[in-house]
């Protein structure tokens, strides 16, 4: 996995991480029913259960996408991920306002994008990072890529990377052991 030189110093600072949805916490697969609906997206169990040890150790998640889907708000609820914006083809606006909401500096943010919609936004946190299978433009703009594609375990590579980082991998480990059966996967 690509970690460029400064990227550990910078996950020392992440306090929140950004998530796209499509082609992050999914392959990017849209399946739709015969009706227009969207009939599913397959989310990575390990994906869910790194977000949400990691809410239990004080880094939380949001998630800007630019599609609607009430399967990424059932998948939000349950990982109890609060800051959920969906329907943002302008993933600006929903980046200040998450800004302006938690007080939180550029540089205390991650971002996990895959596509050119994504660049405003990785250009601007603390922490770029993508995944294995993301467009040339998104890799060059990313402090870290992971080896994984989306949906299959990159946001897991990230979120450990930034933990570890933090020395906060023993807690993480800690936390699952003591309340295993009410952690969200």
């Amino acid at each position: 996995m690509p970690i460029r030189e400064d990227a550990v110093g910078r996950a020392k600072k992440i306090k929140l991480v950004i998530l796209d949805v499509d082609g992050v916490l999914t392959d990017g697969s849209i399946y739709v029913a015969p009706d227009g609906s969207e009939l599913y997206k397959p989310f990575f169990v390990r994906d869910g259960l790194i977000i949400s040890l990691a809410r239990k150790v004080g880094i939380n998640t949001a998630v800007i996408t630019g599609r609607a889907s009430s399967i990424v708000a059932n998948r939000a609820q349950e990982l109890h991920i609060d800051r959920v914006y969906q329907g943002s083809l302008d993933k600006r606006t929903a980046y200040a306002d998450i800004k302006e909401r938690t007080g939180l500096l550029d540089e205390e943010i991650a971002y996990i994008g895959d596509d050119i919609v994504d660049l405003p936004i990785l250009r601007r946190v603390g922490l770029p990072c993508t995944v294995g299978d993301a467009v040339p433009e998104v890799r060059d703009a990313a402090q870290i890529i992971a080896a994984a594609p989306g949906g299959r375990g990159a946001v897991r590579e990230i979120y450990e990377i930034i933990l570890k980082s933090q020395g906060l991998w023993n807690d993480v480990l800690t936390v699952f052991l003591q309340n295993e059966d009410e952690i969200a996967q």
